[in-house]
């Protein structure tokens, strides 16, 4: 595949751009000089993507530049073409460029992925292959997933309020094993003649150590839970996952560990999602089951996700897609991709105190009664993406942070 993906390759420049000092009034009338001693310096990779992802990664890095300059951090971007948009610019979905842009920052902040447009595409020239081989090349083998129903949208859960409320749960997905990886897969055909098609799911020990460390180091910082999904009554390779899940909780006897065959637990985030605390499963059991848990907070527009490796810079990125529907319409939710800035300073790069900040400003602006379309309800005030942004920037200006 990556001969094939050299083959069709063009070079490119990425664009490089600083985060400016600026001056701004705050409302207590006093002029100050934003970042202009910034006492930390950070390199961020931008990669927009396809369909909406420009419009949220612009809105997420104003919020960014804003956090920023309050807590004296100053950020260098480098924004660089992935899936559809560079294979309309170079021929390939992941260009060597952007690669080594990603792999030479500090953190990575994604906007999306995909479009109809690329539907037909053959597999090594599909937008998606540019994302599943940037995570392989960053070597970002855990997806953390939060599904929080907030108190300001519980109404917006599809759920009963009886049922969403209260939910806070994490899904810790592996991401760069399974069947999504393995091999071999392909095309052929049968004994009897016919067309096949294959995958294989094949884990090694150290791909299950090392999420299972992930999700009970992640488990041990929330509510001490632990629930393993698998398929184990039925698939080998689930078998040996929850073989190694029990011998790695004997790392830790503080954290309360728990099985759920995978369809048993599709069935019971439905039912009753406050019973999960942290989940953490395979890689195509997670794609499944974190999206199904993010529709419990009442829009995949409101949900990030960060993707983190044992060294190197993790990505970031929201968990909903392109969108390629309402693209350039200023109807997307920029929220999911202003939670992943914060999981991005939060995870990425240690800034706790511009992280909480931003969280804590998301809040304040839906406190504000602002919501986007997917998240709209009588009563509240219907915005686009800009004055979502405009309104979280408003927040993040005026709001001392605090634990949220």
């Amino acid at each position: 595949m990556a001969a094939c993906l050299q083959l069709n390759a063009k070079p490119f420049s990425p664009l490089l751009s600083p985060n400016p000092v600026s001056t701004r009034t705050r409302k207590s009338g006093r002029i100050s000089c934003s970042a202009a001693s910034p006492s930390k310096r950070h390199t961020i990779t931008l990669l927009p993507g396809d369909g909406i992802g420009p419009e949220v990664i612009s809105v997420a890095r104003n919020v960014l530049n804003l956090a920023a300059s309050i807590e004296g951090i100053e950020f260098k971007y480098q924004e660089v073409p992935v899936g559809g948009a560079a294979l309309d610019l170079t021929g390939v979905p992941l260009p060597e460029e952007t690669l080594l842009a990603a792999k030479q920052s500090d953190a990575v902040l994604l906007g999306a992925i995909g479009g109809y447009k690329w539907d037909k595409n053959e597999k090594h020239l599909k937008p998606e292959t540019g994302l599943l081989k940037l995570r392989e090349g960053l070597k970002v083998f855990a997806n953390l997933r939060p599904a929080t129903v907030l108190p300001q949208l519980v109404d917006a859960s599809t759920l009963k309020r009886e049922v969403a409320e209260g939910v806070d749960l994490m899904v810790v997905r592996e991401l760069t094993g399974g069947i999504y990886f393995g091999k071999p897969r392909g095309f052929g055909t049968n004994e009897n003649g016919e067309e096949i098609g294959f995958n294989t799911e094949v884990y090694a020990a150290y791909e299950i150590d090392r999420i299972a460390r992930v999700a009970f180091e992640t488990a041990r910082k929330r509510k001490g839970k632990l629930c393993s999904v698998d398929k184990a009554n039925v698939l080998e390779a689930s078998m040996f996952w929850r073989k190694r899940i029990m011998a790695i909780a004997l790392e830790y006897p503080d954290v309360e560990l728990s099985h759920m065959y995978v369809d048993n637990a599709a069935m019971q985030l439905v039912r009753d999602p406050k019973q999960f605390d942290t989940i953490v499963t395979n890689n195509i059991f997670g794609d499944i089951l974190s999206d199904e848990a993010s529709m419990i907070t009442g829009s995949i527009g409101m949900l990030p996700s960060a993707s983190l490796g044992e060294s190197g810079p993790g990505l970031f990125e929201p968990i909903h897609g392109s969108a390629p529907d309402i693209a350039g319409q200023d109807k997307a939710n920029p929220l999911a991709t202003i939670l992943s800035a914060a999981m991005l300073l939060k995870y990425g790069l240690g800034e706790e105190n511009a992280a909480k900040r931003i969280e804590a400003a998301v809040l304040d602006t839906l406190n504000k009664g602002f919501r986007t379309g997917d998240i709209y309800s009588a009563g509240t005030k219907l915005v686009g993406c800009k004055e979502m942004g405009e309104e979280v920037l408003k927040s993040v200006d005026s709001l001392v942070p605090s634990p949220v």
